[in-house]
């Protein structure tokens, strides 16, 4: 759904009934993960796509279908067709579960709220029951308080479902939860997709350095929030790091002990300087950020593991320290060394081996880390 928020926002504002269709689970390998939607609107508008192209058709058909006869949500499966590659089917050998629902934005002005959040890239989450005699009912999470639709209402299944989502959307990740088989809370067992929509995850780099300056442009083509820090002004400036959302003159953990970090806060610690990087990396791995790298040698790391013992940092707190920073890629340019740093923060947040797929078994587009363990509400990392 949130693929395609700006146009579903538009479509609530002007109260026009659409179809939509969202992937609701996955298996295999898919191009496309869970919560990626498809909408078609009374004139056969459509916007997104949940395949890469191999399906779209049916899912077209389907969705001017359940606009036409107005009825209740409707699941459809599309897998690897063996007789015809080309027939209707997945090619990449994955399969789709995909929930195809009526939206009238006059009767649900929650989801035009929350899509208004999520345009504006302020936290928002809409959940939306995906199985069990509530399928096709959904609720929106804004800031403090949670708005259900008639069918799922406010009672303790509407509770359920919006507390199950408020925690999702701390995580910023969108995923497929099960909850429900408890007389006091939630009595009916449900599946619930919960589209969070969060602000862009940070990524600090500390050193202003000519690879800050390449992993800067890296991180911000990944959606990160990018900001380099250095307490050296001559080099910390906007001209040297255009591409960083912002540039601060600090020493590295005094700014580190004052802004804002959460669990999707990739901390990159360029510094090569001991008397930046000892009480920086101290604070860092002491804090609930998802990863934390600092560049050097091997002998430079295994000198900064003896001095940050020597401040207290305990074995658990070191085992978190991504040193030397990257996957072995053999970088050697600032360039390089950005894709080795932002491949391993990749892998790292999906909870990947880094390895060659050649090397590996099973899909190639697995579940995100966050969204692995489905049917659970997960930690991020």
């Amino acid at each position: 759904m949130l693929n395609i928020a700006d146009t579903l926002h538009r479509w609530c504002r002007e109260e026009r009934p659409f179809a939509l269709a969202t992937i609701v689970d996955v298996t295999g390998s898919a191009p496309l993960p869970i919560g990626t939607s498809v909408a078609v609107d009374e004139g056969g508008n459509a916007v997104g796509s949940i395949s890469g192209g191999c399906v779209e058709g049916a899912v077209y058909e389907l969705c001017r279908q359940v606009l036409h006869d107005q009825g209740p949500a409707q699941r459809a499966w599309f897998g690897y067709s063996d007789d015809d590659a080309f027939a209707v089917g997945l090619t990449c050998g994955g399969e789709l579960d995909v929930l195809v629902q009526r939206i009238d934005p006059a009767a649900q002005p929650h989801l035009g709220a929350a899509l208004a959040e999520a345009v504006e890239g302020r936290p928002a989450a809409v959940a939306q029951v995906v199985d069990g005699s509530l399928v096709g009912a959904t609720l929106s999470v804004l800031g403090d308080s949670w708005i259900a639709d008639r069918t799922l209402g406010d009672g303790p299944t509407g509770r359920a479902v919006a507390d199950r989502a408020t925690a999702q959307l701390r995580t910023g990740r969108t995923a497929l939860l099960s909850l429900g088989g408890d007389a006091d809370t939630c009595p009916e067992k449900l599946s619930v997709l919960v589209h969070a929509a969060a602000p862009r995850p940070r990524m600090l780099i500390f050193g202003a350095v000519d690879f800050a300056a390449a992993l800067s442009q890296a991180g911000r083509f990944l959606g990160y929030h990018v900001t380099v820090c250095d307490a050296r002004p001559v080099f910390a400036t906007e001209a040297r790091f255009p591409h960083a959302d912002e540039v601060v003159v600090d020493w590295p953990h005094r700014y580190l002990s004052k802004t804002a970090v959460d669990a999707r806060t990739a901390v990159c610690v360029l510094t090569h300087d001991a008397k930046f990087d000892i009480p920086l990396l101290q604070l860092a791995l002491d804090l609930p950020v998802g990863y934390v790298g600092a560049m050097g040698s091997r002998r430079t790391h295994s000198e900064r593991l003896r001095r940050l013992r020597e401040v207290g940092v305990t074995e658990e707190q070191l085992a978190r320290l991504r040193s030397p920073i990257g996957l072995d890629l053999g970088a050697h340019t600032p360039e390089e060394t950005a894709v080795s740093i932002t491949a391993e923060i990749i892998a790292h947040a999906n909870r990947s081996t880094g390895l060659p797929l050649t090397r590996v078994t099973g899909p190639i587009h697995r579940l995100s880390g966050a969204a692995s363990d489905i049917h659970t509400v997960c930690d991020l990392l």
